[in-house]
């Protein structure tokens, strides 16, 4: 059962633009600018990249989330117009170095998507590593009307999501595509009906905690940067891999209890 969790001192302490709480071993992070449509202002993107620099030792999964009515409606543009080149430069790189926190840092980051995910919010969503939609959810990508390009990584990460071809649609003509396209097309995995999104992304987060830790952290670490490689190399690293998660105790104990009838099988679900 979720439970408020805002530490007494230290640095989450502060992370006033970030509702959290806590299921035992996952974390709720909830983006809290409903207000302003969860749009990213400097201050709460700074907000979640110290959130997943000092995540708590003992979660094991986060799930992320935004209150009232949208996940999360982009960048907050009233505080674009005044950068310079320089700053803007500095400004996406620290849009990075946020989602890659999110990507690349120790646990398995499952997102629940409503309302809008647009522009930075599609951008966020794409750093995560599962993706729980909503009906309500709506995905665009308005860059080319506001006269701006992505900046936080979503011609990395949106491109491989979806597809060149149809974030390049998404950019010049505005298109929007609804809940049921964006599953179609990749951009969640899951989709559910409107008010059930966190009850599934809590229910995968368990099962996902569940897991021996070092196998989690492998699929999440070393399955993008794989795909960045060159076949060979790529089977080369995932030989590395295998060995070094395969030769863990708990992978060890998790191959003896299934061998020894004790772990259920693979069974075709409904």
């Amino acid at each position: 059962m979720l439970q408020d969790f805002q530490p007494a001192s230290g640095v989450l302490a502060s992370l006033d633009l970030l509702r959290l709480q806590r299921d035992d071993v996952v974390l709720h992070a909830r983006l809290n600018r409903p207000h302003k449509r969860n749009s990213v202002s400097d201050a709460l993107l700074a907000q979640l990249h110290t959130l997943f620099v000092h995540l708590p030792g003992d979660v094991r999964v986060v799930v992320l989330s935004g209150e009232g009515e949208h996940f999360c409606a982009g960048l907050d543009l009233s505080e674009v117009t005044e950068r310079d080149v320089v700053q803007g430069i500095h400004h996406s790189r620290a849009w990075h170095a946020a989602f890659e926190a999110i990507q690349f840092g120790p646990v398995p980051v499952l997102a629940v998507l409503h309302g809008a995910v647009v522009g930075g919010g599609l951008e966020l969503a794409a750093s995560v590593h599962l993706r729980i939609a909503e009906r309500s959810a709506f995905y665009g990508l308005p860059e080319g009307q506001r006269g701006i390009f992505v900046g936080g990584g979503g011609s990395v990460r949106i491109s491989r999501l979806i597809g060149v071809a149809r974030m390049t649609d998404m950019m010049l003509t505005g298109r929007v595509f609804d809940a049921a396209d964006g599953q179609a097309i990749g951009a969640s995995n899951y989709l559910v009906d409107d008010g059930a999104g966190l009850a599934k992304a809590l229910e995968l987060a368990h099962r996902i905690a569940g897991n021996a830790p070092l196998s989690n952290y492998a699929i999440t670490q070393a399955l993008p940067r794989i795909a960045d490689l060159a076949p060979g190399e790529g089977l080369f690293v995932e030989a590395l891999m295998s060995s070094i998660v395969q030769g863990d105790d708990a992978a060890k104990q998790r191959v003896r209890d299934f061998l020894e009838k004790r772990a259920a099988k693979v069974e075709k679900t409904r």
